[in-house]
């Protein structure tokens, strides 16, 4: 399919999915979000993909959060109800296939609340984040954000609006890594090759048991891992799972 907001792309398992909106800073319009929602749906469904990259266009940001020219023409003239847009940010978070983002720049509003809900982060020093909700009469981020960072600094980020620099992001964990510009796209690809070498069935189901055991008590969470290991996540055989060390050593 082709896209108008977005570039994708397919390399050797990974599918990567490029913000194309620079000169708008990667605002989120609704036919951004809408190509993004169908091209995590298609990848998805490509099994030869095993890890999805997020990035962004241009060297100033990730997305710059909701496009706003396009709020102010919609509240001027009410476009359809789309009844698939809530469950657009949902989809990013809960996609099946694990996501890593290379994030290019600063994640502002709509745009931080994108980058809190992938999997992995890698930031450089023009890495920036603002969840920005309070400050202009809106709430979001509440379910996503105290996922990574915790309550108490998840309250202070959404009650404050205030910038977050691309140290302190990485400090308390909104961000897996920072590193040099020149790095960013390296190490997130990186890391979903390193994704991509194992076992696809289980990656999957762990993020699957991750998300399931949200709120769940802790031996429920033994409860739900024991079970997948006995239903759709049994084990894979010894020959086929340890072939490399049964190659490298020898049978004894």
């Amino acid at each position: 399919m082709s896209y108008e907001n977005i570039v994708v792309t397919r390399d050797e398992g990974v599918g990567t999915i490029r913000l194309n909106r620079p000169k708008v800073l990667n605002a989120l319009s609704r036919s951004l979000y809408r190509e993004v929602d169908t091209a995590i749906g298609e990848l998805e469904a490509d099994d030869e993909i095993k890890v999805l990259v997020f990035t962004g266009t241009g060297d100033r940001a990730f997305s710059a959060g909701a496009d706003i020219h396009e709020q102010v023409r919609d509240a001027e003239n009410p476009p359809p109800p789309d009844p698939r847009r809530p469950e657009q940010a949902w989809h990013v978070a809960s996609c099946t296939k694990p996501t890593v983002a290379a994030l290019n720049g600063l994640c502002y509003g709509g745009g931080a609340v994108m980058a809190s809900s992938f999997d992995i982060r890698v930031g450089c020093e023009r890495t920036s984040f603002r969840f920005l909700a309070a400050s202009y009469g809106r709430v979001n981020s509440t379910w996503s954000l105290p996922m990574q960072v915790g309550w108490p600094m998840a309250k202070e980020l959404l009650f404050t609006a205030r910038v977050v620099e691309a140290e302190e992001a990485h400090r308390i964990g909104l961000l897996n890594h920072l590193v040099s510009t020149d790095e960013l796209m390296p190490k997130a690809m990186e890391i979903a090759r390193q994704i991509v070498g194992n076992d696809s069935r289980m990656v999957q189901g762990i993020k699957e048991l991750l998300m399931d055991d949200v709120g769940a008590s802790w031996r429920g969470m033994y409860d739900n891992e024991a079970n997948a290991r006995m239903g759709k996540l049994s084990p894979t055989s010894v020959e086929e799972g340890f072939k490399e060390f049964l190659d490298r050593k020898g049978r004894r």
